[in-house]
């Protein structure tokens, strides 16, 4: 069996699947997991008929050519444009194609737009680990910031293995750059989840760097803000997990191959060993069985640290992203109703 992004972000069909009273059983371990886990009965019945259900099992898998990443990449597309076709349709988002700064990019928008959100724009980076969720099948997360209230726009950036680094983050800069010289920053939030939420940290280092002006918000949900397995969640939500079970398969070879020989600690490549002084007001979001727990509250201290305003919401029981993968979960709704609070506190109407 091959990757699928849907396994590796959660599932909503689940709850709809009969995963239902599932408070006292087991929990199943992924494929080379020993481990296993009681089935909280604090978390909501969707999320609890996600961690009955079994994990990522392909997690240890290794691609060993360009073409063994494209094919699980494509595979993985398929299911998650899927997703958007029918939450598109469910939540009334509109979505059309256009170009910002040279990079192909995704516009969305709900049906209607608060009059306090009327110029407020909301960038947002897809996640994938630098490899997955190419065209419109990274627009899962996108389309729940939409459904929150607001204008989106999300670049479809380029990924290794073709385009390593910098390119990603040669286009979120470019796209930046456009979006800046078009709306004030003031108006304008940077957001994404996983890689996503990396990359809204790695910008703001480059912008910094670079003396660009500075986006009035960012969310970065469960950020890969540390692309070497460093931090105690690596180890302790090892298998825990059920998205992205462990470090030392695909994902540490996935950071390996966009990485491409550069240093991992790179703050454009690991955000989080770069200077946080002068971020602007930033909210993050992490799950208690998230493999990226660690890389979540160490860029809380950092910031913390650095003077920074930031809020943390940690969820019960959640996997890596789940809140993106179920998203009429209870979950998913605080997660999103949580940033779209945030962004209204610190967006200028």
């Amino acid at each position: 069996m091959t990757y699928s992004r849907r396994q590796f972000f959660g599932d909503a069909a689940l709850a709809a699947a009969g995963y239902t009273g599932l408070a006292a059983a087991a929990g199943s371990a992924s494929a080379d997991c020993a481990r296993t886990f009681p089935i909280p009965t604090t978390a909501s019945p969707t999320l609890q008929a996600r961690i009955a259900a079994p994990g990522n099992p392909n997690w240890k898998r290794l691609p060993a050519s360009a073409e063994e990443w494209h094919a699980i990449v494509s595979e993985a597309a398929a299911g998650s444009e899927k997703n958007v076709a029918a939450w598109s349709a469910k939540y009334g988002i509109s979505i059309r194609e256009g170009t910002l700064g040279g990079v192909r990019v995704f516009w969305l928008a709900p049906k209607s737009l608060s009059p306090r959100n009327r110029q407020r724009i909301i960038l947002n980076f897809h996640g994938g680990a630098y490899v997955y969720a190419p065209g419109r099948s990274g627009l899962e997360d996108a389309i729940l910031v939409a459904r929150a209230g607001f204008r989106v726009v999300c670049p479809d950036y380029r990924m290794a293995p073709d385009h390593p680094y910098p390119a990603a983050i040669d286009d979120a800069e470019a796209v930046w750059r456009a979006l800046a010289a078009s709306s004030a920053p003031k108006h304008l939030a940077v957001c994404g989840t996983s890689t996503g939420g990396g990359m809204t940290l790695a910008l703001v280092h480059r912008l910094k760097a670079k003396k660009l002006p500075l986006p009035g918000a960012l969310w970065a949900g469960t950020p890969w803000s540390d692309l070497t397995k460093t931090g105690d969640s690596y180890w302790t939500n090892e298998c825990a997990d059920k998205a992205l079970v462990g470090y030392d398969g695909i994902l540490g070879a996935a950071a390996t191959l966009y990485a491409a020989g550069h240093d991992m600690r790179d703050p454009e490549l690991s955000p989080v060993y770069g200077e946080f002084g002068g971020f602007p007001p930033t909210h993050l979001t992490c799950g208690t069985r998230d493999l990226f727990l660690s890389n979540t509250v160490r860029v809380q201290r950092k910031l913390l640290d650095a003077g920074v305003p930031v809020e943390l919401t940690v969820i019960e029981a959640l996997s890596h992203a789940d809140y993106v993968g179920l998203p009429e979960s209870a979950e998913s709704h605080q997660v999103y109703g949580d940033v779209a609070k945030f962004f209204d506190r610190h967006l200028a109407v």
